[in-house]
């Protein structure tokens, strides 16, 4: 695997110096200006013994203030202050001394992307990095944080990178393991990706954690169609599910299936109420699933406990150009979207659905500067998503990727050149070895 990562990120920093002009500095540390020379044909003597009590000017004898440089704080100037050693290389002999306990604690802190690379490193090393308990016990660790997973196919070979948001870094990852039939990210969770495609006639779907390089094909649903497609995976029992909604086009009414891993078959539901959907993203949260509709206005909620549809009166913002629903922790449900109907008044808004009250409740907006570097155009297409209250915004013509915490109040861009494919399709990623696709 080629885990060679660049960072997106680089900083430079300018130092500057004080000065003194048309003055000097008495030898207590005070400032007098220098006085002309009179106009006059006289001269003033200034020899150190011309008179008692006259202060010695002389450069030789001036007082040497060291000035701070600009714009740099006591810690990082003591940081600067620092003397610089070379790292120190530590022993083979060292490393193979090590308890396996204590090996086990500091390997697990590598990012997943690199383990790869250690592998390679010694036969023990090869061995440990490849046992089970060791990489249940490296997805335990929550350091390695979020990824967002970006696919496309380039010739009909399949590209995929990976950013690490605490590294900050792009990883490739290769995926030519897929086969040629799976085109459509559906999603990700806990740790899966899960995919779909038209095989010939036969519409597909199949799950694969692309740390393991490990994949299968889902057995088929009942009714052949391509379909609406979303994953859950069950973090207790680490199981998941695929439920399939309408039509891809919505041109037929078909019952809800869902595939439980389990019992490794698809069960059938409910066929969703006829409605007029306004987008064909959904979001998952709480064991519900949420879509958009136009008529009747509102959410339309499926609950996977019970297997049936429901309608939620939730009236959207009014002017509303395009909106998509992001599903955040617990109960949180997110929607996003443009407001205004001219491109100088547009702007990004997020809500969050009031259970209680169903209805909007607006929580942040996007500042000026970033809409107009992420949407330049007011035609301009975008793509939203999020988990774990991260909401991610792509554009498809810019090229862009902005992140926005919705905890902490702080947007963000996602640097690199991974983005830059129109036909990029995105989605959040937790790279978990023991993910497990069965």
């Amino acid at each position: 695997m080629d885990c060679c990562g660049h960072s997106s990120e680089s900083g430079s920093g300018v130092c500057g110096a004080a000065s003194v002009e048309n003055g000097v500095f008495g030898g207590d540390g005070r400032f007098f200006k220098q006085a002309s020379p009179p106009r006059g044909g006289g001269s003033r003597n200034t020899s150190p013994m011309s008179r008692a009590g006259s202060r010695n000017t002389s450069p030789s004898r001036q007082k040497v203030v060291k000035t701070k440089p600009r714009g740099l704080d006591e810690e990082t100037l003591a940081t600067f202050g620092k003397a610089v050693h070379a790292d120190v290389r530590m022993e083979d002999n060292i490393w193979a001394m090590l308890p396996e306990d204590l090996l086990h604690e500091i390997l697990a802190r590598v990012p997943p992307f690199q383990i790869f690379r250690l592998r390679s490193v010694c036969k023990r090393w090869n061995s440990l990095l490849q046992d089970s308990s060791f990489l249940k016990f490296h997805s335990s660790v929550p350091s390695h944080g979020p990824c967002l997973l970006s696919f496309w196919k380039n010739s009909h070979t399949p590209q995929c990178s990976v950013f690490s948001l605490p590294l900050k870094t792009w990883y490739r990852i290769p995926f030519t393991f897929l086969p040629q039939w799976a085109f459509w990210l559906v999603g990700s969770s806990g740790g899966l990706v899960c995919f779909s495609g038209q095989d010939g006639i036969t519409f597909k779907t199949l799950v694969c954690n692309p740390l393991t390089q490990t994949w299968r094909t889902l057995p088929s649903m009942h009714y052949n169609h391509q379909r609406q497609l979303i994953m859950v995976v069950d973090r207790l029992d680490r199981s998941f599910k695929v439920i399939a909604t309408t039509d891809i086009f919505g041109d037929k009414s078909l019952p809800t299936e869902v595939y439980d891993s389990k019992t490794d078959s698809w069960s059938v539901h409910q066929i969703m109420p006829a409605v007029n959907l306004c987008s064909s993203k959904m979001a998952y949260c709480d064991s519900r699933l949420y879509l958009e509709t136009l008529s009747p206005l509102g959410l339309m909620m499926y609950r996977l406990d019970t297997g049936q549809w429901e309608h939620i009166p939730a009236k959207f913002p009014r002017s509303l150009l395009d909106g998509y629903l992001v599903a955040g922790t617990q109960k949180r449900l997110f929607l996003v979207g443009r407001i205004g109907l001219y491109s100088t008044l547009q702007s990004m808004r997020i809500w969050e659905l009031d259970h209680a009250k169903i209805m909007w409740v607006e929580i942040s907006r996007m500042p000026p500067k970033y809409f107009r570097a992420l949407l330049r155009l007011s035609a301009e297409r975008f793509e939203c998503f999020g988990q774990d209250n991260l909401i991610c915004f792509t554009s498809w013509n810019q090229g862009k990727g902005l992140l926005f915490d919705v905890d902490k109040k702080i947007w963000s861009w996602i640097g690199g050149c991974a983005l830059q494919s129109y036909n990029n399709q995105v989605c959040f990623y937790e790279p978990k070895f023991d993910a497990s696709i069965y």
